[in-house]
């Protein structure tokens, strides 16, 4: 007998896909191989990762190891900065902290990561979300880096990536539980969903920021449901993130505590899939 072919989908959700480091896990406690592997945002970085071979122990240690030296990963943010002060005195509404996907992505990207879909050892789609053609756009093939860091320009924070005659931003914007993209003849799919819950008000009202990164959230929440409403994944996981927001990275400690149990969730799906 052959082994199923499981499919794995890893969805958007910045700070709060930390969490996709337990069912990576998972995987590999359990000796599991994906037949494919789905990425959108934050399940892109994390999701190529795992299908270059570089295991989830890895990815969890590389993690660490950036935001522990967090005077270290604010000096790599500042250099990615493409925005200038005085765009606040500019015409329009301009953003003096916007982001170079990029180049802040080639700081925190981990080692051995190939520079190709084609070299990757599990075949990988990733999610961007064309500006201009309100859709997403699902990339398998080419150059990986300019794809991934599409898929994780979150708007507001990071500039537009400019890729293959498209200006893309983050696949969340489009399909931020990317499930339905993986190949149709996989025996059995499990899809992360990590764009969580409410988050508890702390007494005090929300600067600008927050409340744009809030609104994506709720967006995001929203298009989720209405995608499962349609058609469901064989095991949904969704650990639990939901006092975590889109830039928690900082407090990584408390949001892979919380969210743990993930991992053994994980293994009951996939021996329940296995059979």
């Amino acid at each position: 007998m052959t082994r199923p072919r499981i499919g794995l989908a890893l969805g958007g959700g910045g700070a709060r896909g930390l969490a996709h480091l337990h069912v990576l896990a998972a995987f590999d406690e359990l000796g599991v191989k994906p037949a494919a592997i789905a990425g959108s945002s934050i399940g892109s970085i994390y999701g190529s990762g795992f299908a270059a071979g570089i295991s989830a122990a890895e990815l969890l240690d590389h993690t660490n190891a950036m935001l522990d030296r967090r005077a270290d990963m604010i000096g790599k943010i500042m250099r990615a900065r493409v925005g200038r002060f005085a765009d606040l005195f500019g015409l329009g509404s301009r953003n003096p902290l916007l982001l170079d996907a990029e180049t802040l992505l080639s700081f925190v990207l981990p080692e051995g990561l190939p520079a190709t879909f084609e070299e990757l050892a599990i075949p990988f789609s990733a999610v961007a979300t064309d500006l201009f053609a309100r859709s997403a756009v699902v990339y398998r093939a080419g150059r990986l880096s300019p794809v991934i860091a599409a898929s994780a320009a979150i708007p507001g924070l990071f500039r537009h990536v400019v890729h293959d005659g498209r200006t893309l931003i983050d696949g969340a914007m489009a399909n931020p539980l990317p499930f339905d993209i993986l190949p149709d003849d996989l025996d059995a799919v499990v899809a992360v969903d990590v764009t969580g819950g409410p988050v508890a008000r702390e007494g005090r009202e929300p600067n600008v920021f927050e409340t744009m990164l809030g609104a994506m959230q709720i967006m995001q929440g929203a298009i989720v449901e209405a995608k499962l409403e349609r058609r469901r994944p064989h095991a949904l996981i969704r650990p639990q993130v939901d006092g975590v927001t889109l830039l928690d990275f900082f407090r990584s400690g408390p949001t892979l505590a919380a969210s743990a149990a993930a991992k053994e969730e994980t293994k009951r799906a996939l021996e329940r899939l296995l059979g």
